[in-house]
């Protein structure tokens, strides 16, 4: 259990450092953004499968023993 949280834990620093050196994560080509007056709709399509294949595949490695 403190392996997994040390290495979640670096996860999130890495995507905060790439954040912060400005890759775009959170609005990939594919995402759906819908602007009407003053009401904008966001859907992060794009973003939600490439962020489920990446936890699949981090969960697949661990789980290999």
């Amino acid at each position: 259990m403190g392996r997994s949280l040390i290495i979640l834990g670096l996860l999130i620093a890495g995507l905060g450092l790439l954040m912060t050196l400005g890759l775009p994560i959170g609005r990939l080509p594919g995402d759906i953004t819908i602007r009407r007056g003053n009401f904008t709709f966001y859907f992060p399509l794009v973003t939600s499968i490439v962020a489920s294949i990446v936890l699949t595949l981090i969960m697949m490695f661990f789980s290999r023993r």
